[in-house]
């Protein structure tokens, strides 16, 4: 019995993509999102994920009001509270609102700090960097490139090889097991 679920299983995920061609990106990961569909990353002739557009209205539709907050409001969620702090499968995080895959178990590392933490995105074109100087601090705000969501900070105390530490909210990530 257990060997015809496990079957059944393998058959249904090999039919999960039928209908849809992957992107040709190096870098891309087919993965489900608040939308409830499946949407490869698409680029530009730059090379730049194609930006989703939405209204503040389809946003509160598909995303939990935490999420919202976090990522169309640049919010944060509490230290230690979000279901990735402390999580240590192996397998892909993408952005929680469009599905853009933005970091991986790999670069994952425990910051001590109650967030994710990478130290680096899977493909620089798919983070945005801005300079934040809210609450009377200087710090470098990391968006997902294609939708615009808020994902965290990055800061410049991370481990080798970079030296960084993307600080990210749990809420602004969907996991996509490998």
């Amino acid at each position: 019995m257990t060997l015809f679920a496990f079957l059944l299983l393998l058959s249904a995920c090999g039919n999960a993509d039928a209908g849809h061609t992957p992107s040709a990106h190096p870098n891309s990961v087919v993965s489900a999102v608040a939308t409830d569909s499946i949407v490869p990353p698409q680029y530009d002739a730059t090379g730049k994920p194609v930006r989703v557009e939405k209204s503040d209205e389809e946003w509160k539709r598909t995303l939990s009001p935490l999420a919202f907050q976090v990522l169309r409001q640049e919010g944060t969620e509490r230290a230690f509270s979000g279901a990735y702090w402390d999580h240590h499968q192996k397998g892909a995080y993408a952005c929680a609102g469009c599905g853009l895959p933005l970091f991986s178990s790999e670069t994952k590392f425990d910051s001590g700090t109650g967030w994710p933490s990478f130290y680096q995105a899977v493909n620089p074109s798919h983070v945005t960097l801005n300079t934040d100087t809210g609450y009377g601090m200087q710090r470098v705000e990391v968006e997902c490139a294609r939708c615009g969501g808020h994902q965290g900070h990055v800061f410049d105390d991370g481990p080798k090889p970079t030296g960084l530490r993307y600080c990210i909210n749990s809420v602004s990530l969907v996991f996509v097991p490998e």
